[in-house]
């Protein structure tokens, strides 16, 4: 399965000035991953102290990819990366030697 690194950053023209209120949009945010790692789409997420911003890593076709990403549209935008593993360069580089 494709694995992807995910950079976020929480737009910050969206964050509400009353304290509770950024709490609670918090709050939903971090249920929000939570369920995506509880469905096993994402396998890892952090945030980078004092920013709007993070990353996640996620696991899947380009599809499930671009839909489990847009539930947090458009408050937070997506740079996203494929990654290659360990194995697959490995593969990859003796694939280039047999040739």
């Amino acid at each position: 399965m494709a694995k992807y690194l995910v950079l976020w950053e929480i737009d910050s023209s969206r964050v509400p000035v009353n304290a509770k209120e950024t709490a609670t949009a918090w709050l939903a945010f971090v249920e929000l991953v939570k369920a995506a790692i509880q469905r096993g789409f994402m396998k890892d997420w952090g945030i980078f102290p004092g920013e709007l911003k993070g990353y996640a890593v996620v696991e899947g076709t380009e599809m499930a990819v671009m839909t489990g990403l847009t539930k947090s549209v458009p408050y937070v935008k997506h740079e996203v990366r494929a990654v290659a593993s360990l194995a697959q360069v490995e593969e990859a580089m003796k694939a280039s030697i047999m040739k």
